[in-house]
């Protein structure tokens, strides 16, 4: 299996393969790419995997980045489909580590070596992620490990839209779940859960690899001394994403949840989307009627077993 030397230790180091999804998303990737090349850890190999993009991604990403290597689809195979790609390409080069990064990220010079610090310090660690903040603020938190609620029908991020402190969330700790945002699979995990599940089309995949992980005997851990900034509004993130995550999730708990957990999830739903309305009328009034009918259409098709809408 590859390894790196490490000049000024006895100690090898896994080569870690990074992939990042691309659509149209030239920018965004730009500058995710210009904050990798200042990663310290060796040894790497990034990966870029285009979904089919118009905005010139390809050709700008060859030429400023010429290390990287891309995998241009001939149509956009979306978030799960195209990191399956990767997945599968990283371990058949014999990567010991791989990385799942959004491209809308932007991360800190040293949030590799804290990633593998933790993965590696315990053999039951199958994934890892870290502390991730909001891009347009950088001491706003958007991450600090997940948790998953079968009681309420809830699939969160602790410490959202919260301040960091030194006294929050600190602590690298075995989590319910991991945004796929940023996680960092360990080859002997993936060797036992396999792939991302590309049913889920959008939203709440992490989630269930995190728990297919967690069955296999392994442990997701959250680890906050790696940090990254994510390219993502404070507020709701439209109509669409909406929709989505309502099939997404509604899938992950008819996957995982026992009979007796649906009354109160069917409660806790209810709630959830009437605290969000009015989290999001007072900030935008018209944003929070759309959001309304994207819930209404999510459920709507989850009753009438509609297919997704793209």
């Amino acid at each position: 299996m590859p390894t790196h030397q490490n000049k000024n230790s006895n100690t090898t180091k896994p080569l870690i393969w990074i992939l990042l999804v691309n659509w149209n998303g030239k920018d965004d990737t730009l500058a995710c790419l210009a904050s990798l090349r200042k990663v310290s850890y060796q040894p790497r190999h990034i990966l870029v995997i285009d979904n089919a993009s118009t905005d010139g991604s390809v050709e700008a990403i060859r030429a400023q980045f010429p290390e990287v290597e891309i995998l241009a689809n001939a149509r956009n195979e979306r978030f799960a489909a195209a990191n399956n790609q990767g997945l599968q390409r990283a371990l058949q080069a014999g990567a010991e580590l791989v990385l799942l990064l959004n491209n809308d990220t932007e991360v800190a010079p040293d949030f590799l070596d804290h990633l593998v610090q933790a993965i590696k310090s315990r053999d039951d660690a199958g994934l890892a992620a870290p502390k991730i903040y909001y891009h347009h603020n950088p001491n706003l938190l958007w991450f600090a490990g997940g948790k998953v609620n079968l009681w309420t029908g809830r699939i969160s991020h602790r410490g959202l839209r919260q301040l960091d402190s030194p006294e929050k969330f600190n602590q690298t700790e075995a989590v319910d779940y991991l945004t796929g945002c940023a996680i960092l699979a360990k080859r002997a995990c993936l060797e036992k859960i396999g792939l991302l599940d590309e049913s889920y089309f959008m939203y709440a995949e992490d989630a269930d690899w995190c728990r297919r992980a967690q069955q296999a005997g392994f442990h997701c851990l959250y680890q906050p001394a790696a940090k990254i900034w994510h390219k993502v509004s404070a507020s709701a993130g439209g109509a669409f994403k909406v929709y989505h995550k309502v099939r997404g999730n509604f899938l992950f708990f008819k996957r995982y949840a026992k009979w007796y957990h649906w009354p109160t999830i069917a409660l806790g739903v209810v709630l959830g989307v009437i605290v969000e309305i009015i989290r999001q009328f007072w900030q935008n009034p018209s944003q929070a009627l759309r959001t309304v009918g994207a819930f209404w259409r999510g459920f709507r098709d989850i009753l009438l077993r509609r297919k997704m809408v793209t």
